[in-house]
């Protein structure tokens, strides 16, 4: 049993429980994966160089102008150079919270009420000195929890916070691997909401004196700065930075003769003097990381993570892993399958980003559907190899030849171990074993070979008719179908089997009588109904068979073929399954013994050439008396199996009889008036 199951491809559903399972805990490593994979989509694109500059302090602008940090006048001198140059707005991504130790402050701050100049704030876990209230429009309730929050804010001198255009907050916000990717357009300290340098910017470049933040109970709903249009962010107010939108580079020292109206920022880039940022695109300057952001939401680039996203990616994870695992029964269907969707995902992701800037992650698709391919293909192959050594030897002595090389060509048919499954079963029986066994007396061996062609003759309608044989109990034979192979018409098979049994068996005594043997009598009972089937047994030996409650009452069906007088009884599914090919007569509702419910059983005649409509007559004079004997008229019932005597070619006379002296034995009976028409059986 263990083997079977390790053996078995869908075992592969073990393999993808666990790549999901460590999908939805969304460990730490996976979330790396991930980013780095939307890093290869967002990197992939090709340059847009965005009308922004940056101007980097470097090795060179130390050399001239001596130890940093500058004099503030030399900030100054620097920034009114700039404007000579035509730039349209300068950023100084320098933090200035002391005061100068040059005394120079005043300089710096009169030139930024000549020219307007923005300035960075940092968030921090305390506030030093009395950061710059924005003008801005908060609709919702208090931000604090809702998007990046900080404790306090430090800002610039008073001086110089008061005179800057504008000034905006310059944190980052680095995911799990420290690259940052997503930067916050805003961030709460004591109950109030602060732009980032780069919204800062765009507000001061457009002319607008506000931004507007509209909150929810989930974060920011919108975010717009009146002029320049609303700006997309997620529920925490960030944005994925675009590192297609590139910005061109200058030392302090050496600048173009004119910007044109561009935007500048002016940060640091000498080394030892501030940290490069690690970010998608590599290591770069905070002032390039800025101008990123700034150009992302100029181009109005909004790369988002869709909420349906984690969702949608375990559902189609989940749903392509179970169909590859249908589609891996035909080998080279599923191998090719999984190319395609392997290559589909690749692409849909690709297309969703090129189209409409998703970030939608196929790392863990990808990965999971190769190991659930690799786990059913691995499987798959060494049980097939060891089914095949197998097949011939289990099934070789009660299946057809033709079935055998079925289940050797494709030994996916074959399900080794208990499955449910719906089988029609059968039960036959010698009838008159008592007269041909006294035939023989002391001839053990006669009696052998006679029960041997009798055994043979009808086995083979069994497995012409691709039926399973299950086995032989003394004189009596079981078989079923739909199983191992499948089989859509196993009623009808089954019922089809039964017919050609009863006509061999006419073929056979015909012979048998010839040489002075008494003639063989056969009942046979059919019953279709969901049972479990596979190899049972013990380790040392194991069968392929079947148990169920409808197993036991196929058994008992052809018990009753005797005192019913008729040959085949068939169970009523069964009936229900093969009415539209052959003519079936109801017979009774019984509860076998050992059973306390009731079964309504069915007997399959044959039908004589034209005779089709006579029949159909008989039935409803037939169903007529059952009615009279379920509503408890005795005599009117068993006048009717008069009249019905030699109906249906004679073939229901046995059962008349027999009904006839029910209907005596019923009249004598002290039935409730509710009586459903059960019948209790005695014998089996």
């Amino acid at each position: 049993m263990i083997k079977r199951i390790l053996l078995s491809p869908w075992t592969a559903l073990l393999t993808l429980a666990i790549v999901v399972g460590l999908r939805v805990t969304d460990g730490s490593f996976i979330e790396s994966v991930r980013l780095r994979y939307f890093d290869t989509l967002i990197t992939s694109q090709p340059a847009r160089t965005a009308d922004i500059h940056t101007v980097n302090i470097d090795e060179a602008t130390l050399d001239r102008y001596g130890q940093y940090p500058f004099s503030r006048d030399i900030y100054a001198e620097i920034i009114q150079e700039l404007y000579r140059r035509n730039a349209g707005l300068v950023v100084f991504n320098v933090l200035m919270p002391e005061t100068d130790r040059f005394k120079k402050d005043a300089k710096l701050a009169e030139l930024m009420t000549q020219v307007p100049v923005v300035l960075p704030n940092v968030g921090d876990a305390r506030t030093k000195n009395i950061p710059r209230v924005p003008g801005s429009a908060v609709i919702g309730g208090d931000p604090t929890g809702l998007v990046v929050t900080y404790p306090g804010i430090i800002a610039n001198t008073p001086v110089l916070e008061s005179a800057a255009a504008g000034v905006g907050i310059i944190n980052t916000f680095p995911e799990i691997d420290g690259v940052v990717r997503r930067a916050p357009l805003i961030i709460a300290a004591d109950g109030k909401l602060y732009p980032s340098l780069a919204m800062e910017t765009l507000r001061v470049a457009a002319g607008d004196s506000t931004f507007q933040v509209r909150i929810n109970a989930n974060g920011v709903e919108k975010m717009r700065i009146p002029k320049f249009g609303p700006v997309a962010t997620d529920s925490l107010g960030r944005v994925w930075i675009d590192w297609s939108v590139t910005s061109q580079a200058h030392s302090a020292v050496d600048l173009p003769t004119d910007f044109k109206g561009s935007i500048i920022i002016v940060g640091v880039s000498a080394r030892g003097l501030v940290n490069p940022v690690a970010t998608a695109r590599g290591e770069v300057w905070p002032q390039d990381l800025q101008a990123a952001l700034l150009g992302t939401m100029i181009t109005r680039t909004n790369i988002e993570r869709p909420d349906w996203a984690d969702a949608g990616e375990i559902a189609v994870l989940v749903l392509l892993g179970v169909l590859l695992l249908i589609l891996s029964g035909w080998t080279y269907v599923g191998l090719i399958s999984t190319v395609i969707c392997i290559g589909g995902c690749i692409y849909g992701s690709s297309y969703l980003y090129d189209n409409h800037r998703w970030l939608v992650d196929i790392t863990g698709i990808v990965t999971g559907l190769i190991l659930v391919m690799l786990h059913a293909y691995g499987a798959k192959f060494v049980s097939e190899f060891l089914q095949k050594q197998q097949i011939k030897r289990q099934f070789g002595t009660y299946l057809s030849p033709a079935q055998v090389e079925r289940l050797q060509r494709n030994p996916e048919l074959l399900t080794l171990g208990g499955e449910s499954r719906e089988l029609s079963i059968m039960f036959t029986d010698v009838r008159g074993f008592t007269a041909i066994s006294e035939h023989y007396g002391k001839d053990v061996q006669g009696l052998t070979r006679i029960m041997n062609r009798y055994m043979t003759a009808m086995t083979a309608k069994i497995i012409e008719n691709e039926g399973t044989l299950d086995k032989y109990i003394g004189d009596a034979q079981m078989a079923f179908w739909n199983a191992p192979l499948d089989d859509a018409n196993h009623a009808k098979n089954a019922v089809r089997t039964g017919l050609q049994m009863m006509g061999s068996l006419d073929a056979f005594n015909q012979e048998v009588t010839a040489e002075g043997v008494p003639a063989f009598g056969m009942g046979l009972g059919i019953n279709t109904d969901t049972v479990v089937v596979g190899n049972m047994g013990s380790s040392q030996r194991f069968d392929y068979t079947c148990l169920g409650d409808g197993v036991n009452l196929a058994a008992r069906l052809e018990g009753q073929s005797k005192p019913y007088g008729v040959k085949i009884v068939l169970g009523a599914k069964t009936a229900e399954q093969v009415k539209d090919e052959y003519f079936v007569l109801e017979l009774d509702k019984i509860a076998v013994k050992g059973k306390r419910v009731g079964v309504v059983i069915y007997t399959v005649l044959e039908l004589h050439p034209g005779a089709h409509g006579d029949y159909e007559m008989g039935r409803l004079e037939h169903d007529a008396m059952l009615q009279c004997y379920r509503d408890q008229k005795f005599d009117d019932a068993a006048r009717m199996c008069d009249t019905l005597t030699g109906e249906f070619d004679g073939q229901m006379d046995g059962y008349y009889t027999a009904w006839q002296d029910r209907c005596r034995e019923m009249k004598l009976s002290k039935l409730p008036p509710d009586w459903d028409g059960t019948f209790t059986a005695t014998s089996k």
